[in-house]
């Protein structure tokens, strides 16, 4: 087993013998509280050492989102990794999923007879190389709340978390509604991450709670995130909530 070292003190500090992968990482906490801004500094790390990453981000309306906080958390422009990335957009319109252009397509990820076939066409489109391919997929709790498909996509997310890695799994997801479906969700990663944040001024924090095959510290710290991109991150979740939501809770 490898160990991911991400180049950022603040975090490596909580893991003095790095994070071992291939494994399944799961970042819960309360919607707005910056999970995805973590998640990116595990994915700047990723690629800096030669990895390929799949996005399958449930809750942005584009990848502007991505890109731009890449750049300012992690310093790392994702145009210079264009062949080691591929993207996975969230269409609930469809039966299915889309050909492939270029590094991106859509699917329809909340029936669960696509969520295999839909990563394996991701992963088909990046390298296999340095630590491997990882799977950053955030905000699956949106999926939960179809009515026909919600039970049966949370035992699918649950499959691939406790399956056999061969690739590594970054998984994020809101504890604001659906909290019971996540717990079962928090107890089956090997390395769970918990955020929280505090209003005025907006601050992020993050604790480790559990890590397999290597030590860690427990202790919270806060998370060194300008308050600008904090916002940012409140604003792509009140995007989830008023636009993405209603139209899987139809289906």
């Amino acid at each position: 087993m490898q160990t991911l070292y991400t180049q950022q003190a603040w975090f490596d500090r909580l893991l003095p013998q790095g994070l071992p992968i291939p494994s399944s990482i799961f970042l819960s906490g309360p919607g707005g509280s910056g999970k995805p801004l973590i998640g990116n500094v595990i994915v700047a790390a990723w690629l800096r050492q030669g990895g390929s990453v799949i996005f399958m981000s449930l809750q942005y309306p584009d990848h502007n989102f991505i890109i731009t906080a890449l750049k300012n958390m992690a310093q790392l422009d994702l145009a210079d990794y264009s062949d080691k990335v591929a993207f996975i957009e969230l269409d609930a319109t469809l039966d299915g999923m889309t050909e492939p252009s270029g590094n991106r397509f859509k699917a329809n990820m909340v029936k669960p007879q696509i969520w295999d076939l839909a990563l394996e066409r991701a992963c088909a489109l990046v390298p296999n190389e340095g630590p491997g391919i990882l799977i950053f997929a955030s905000a699956l709790n949106l999926l939960l709340f179809s009515p026909t498909y919600g039970k049966e996509i949370l035992e699918k997310m649950k499959a691939t978390m406790q399956g056999e890695k061969q690739y590594t799994y970054l998984f994020s997801a809101s504890t604001s509604a659906k909290k019971e479906e996540i717990a079962e969700l928090e107890a089956l990663a090997d390395h769970l991450i918990m955020t929280r944040s505090e209003k005025e001024p907006f601050r992020l924090f993050m604790q480790f709670v559990r890590t397999k095959g290597a030590s860690f510290l427990a202790e919270e710290i806060q998370v060194p995130f300008p308050e600008n991109d904090l916002m940012d991150t409140k604003e792509v979740a009140d995007h989830s909530r008023k636009r993405v939501i209603p139209v899987i809770s139809k289906l």
